[in-house]
């Protein structure tokens, strides 16, 4: 008797589908990936220097609140997104440089999920 598929099976198989329709590779291979940690460390350390105890993005006085941190964390992540000139693309930001790449794709035409007529109806 085979187990059912469970939904963690599931996504990471849907995963792995989308991975291969976008032609990329995951970076979240084996358990415990010393590359991903370390992508996930340096990231972390960027946004404490450039954020978190960086004087210009604090208020004054300092984080007085969560709701402040999470306030300042939202300015910095649509500035690191949409104006941070990135040096590895062409000192871009990287939604303009993802845009482009978007743009220079061939369109692709994916099968749509009708929805069933009636469904919720009494």
């Amino acid at each position: 008797m085979q187990r059912p598929v469970e939904s963690g099976q599931y996504r990471a198989i849907r995963y792995t589908e989308r991975l291969e329709e976008a032609e990329a590779v995951a970076s979240v291979g084996s358990k415990g990936d010393s590359y991903d940690n370390a992508m996930a460390e340096a990231l972390n350390s960027l946004f404490k220097a450039e954020c978190i105890r960086n004087p210009v993005m604090r208020p004054d006085g300092g984080w007085k609140s969560v709701g402040d941190v999470e306030i300042g964390t939202a300015e910095y992540v649509d500035w690191y997104n949409h104006r941070r000139l990135h040096g590895e693309i062409g000192l871009v930001p990287p939604v303009g440089f993802e845009a482009t790449h978007w743009a220079s794709q061939p369109a692709k035409h994916y099968r749509q999920n009708l929805a069933l007529t009636g469904a919720g109806t009494s």
